[in-house]
């Protein structure tokens, strides 16, 4: 990836990063993309379920949702952001978050070839839980008729990436004042089974999940 177009450049240089790996990795490693785009002159963001495959990223839903609906070959930004760290310094301005996050701007085009439909549902499926696709049954022809699926493909793309401890004024570090990082973490939890299950082993693709967004 290039340089991205200044509506799409990030205001601090030195967190600034434009290379595709480092993008790629933040989004593999996201659970919820949030998407922004306009509608009926409005500003609009929702959360939703994602997936990458090289440089396009499908988004699905209902169709009558509206950012299905109604978003076809339009422009939109969608945002995965992880927090790693609360940063806790000496004063209240100087207080901020240790973070890795990706904005992706493209064009939302509606998928509509069921070959790539398929597989694209696959992909949203499998990037929550690796493998769960092979694990339940097949979609209906009814469940596939109601999804829309979207894509967008990656047009201008940065990440943005904070590290490292508290940086307070000089004359601070000799205040009696406790500063330092709280480490932020994202785990899977224990498993509940659900109403009426007939089996109680967990399947892999939780385990695959676990060692995925755990590690």
């Amino acid at each position: 990836m290039t340089t991205p177009p200044n509506h799409a450049k990030v205001r601090v240089s030195k967190r600034a990063h434009y290379d595709q790996e480092t993008i790629h990795g933040i989004l593999d490693c996201g659970l919820v993309a949030h998407v922004g785009f306009v509608l009926d002159d409005r500003p609009m963001v929702i959360p939703m379920a994602y997936a990458r495959d090289g440089d396009i990223l499908y988004i699905h839903g209902a169709k009558a949702a509206r950012i299905i609906k109604k978003n076809k070959s339009v422009p939109a930004c969608l945002t995965v952001t992880h927090i790693d760290g609360l940063v806790v310094a000496r004063s209240a301005f100087h207080h901020s978050v240790n973070y890795r996050s990706a904005v992706i701007h493209g064009h939302l085009r509606d998928v509509t070839d069921p070959e790539e439909k398929e597989r694209a549902l696959v992909l949203v499926t499998n990037h929550l839980l690796p493998g769960r696709w092979d694990e339940v049954r097949p979609m209906t022809e009814k469940e596939f008729k109601s999804t829309g699926v979207l894509a967008l493909e990656i047009e201008a793309a940065s990440a943005k990436i904070r590290t490292g401890p508290p940086v307070d004024d000089d004359e601070d570090y000799d205040l009696s004042v406790w500063a330092g990082v709280i480490g932020v973490t994202q785990t899977l939890g224990e498993t509940e089974n659900g109403p009426r299950n007939i089996v109680d082993d967990v399947p892999p693709s939780i385990e695959a999940a676990r060692q995925r967004f755990n590690d």
